[in-house]
């Protein structure tokens, strides 16, 4: 029954990503949550609290507007104490030039007594880099700027 539940909060947090409604999502970690994303790029590095991984939201947000996460998988180990998540998504945006953007990934997400303590967001880094790349030629300077990192 505990493993339905948190396959269900996964997929509802996913959801949240779609809405952009990162405050919920933060909501659900803890004050030191752990955070990373591959890449060195402006969505790339790691963040070691909740006010970072808010910076990073929103800017996810921002350079991913029309971004759509489908999950695909959902597999929960351990218990309330020590629960793995791993989620298998795959991922479509729009450019705004028009042009598409596709990728496909696995987080790796760790739970402690209904708080997330970690974020392992393993993707085709690549093409996130390459699509900053193309939105900074666009004139979209956030995606080129510094990681956000803590």
């Amino acid at each position: 029954m505990y493993h339905a539940i948190v396959k269900r909060i996964a997929r509802k947090n996913f959801l949240r990503v779609n809405e952009k409604d990162f405050g919920a999502l933060l909501a659900d970690c803890a004050p030191d949550i752990h955070h990373r994303f591959g890449g060195s790029h402006a969505l790339g590095g790691e963040r070691h609290d909740k006010e970072a991984l808010a910076r990073w939201f929103d800017r996810l947000g921002r350079l991913g507007p029309h971004l759509t996460l489908t999950v695909e998988d959902v597999w929960v180990k351990g218990l309330p104490n020590d629960t793995t998540i791993i989620v298998r998504w795959s991922a479509t945006d729009e450019l705004p030039d028009g042009s598409p953007y596709r990728n496909r990934g696995v987080h790796i997400v760790k739970m402690r007594w209904g708080k997330v303590t970690e974020i392992d967001a393993h993707e085709d880094s690549q093409a996130v880099a390459g699509n900053l790349s193309r939105q900074a030629a666009m004139g979209v300077a956030e995606a080129a700027a510094d990681p956000i990192v803590s």
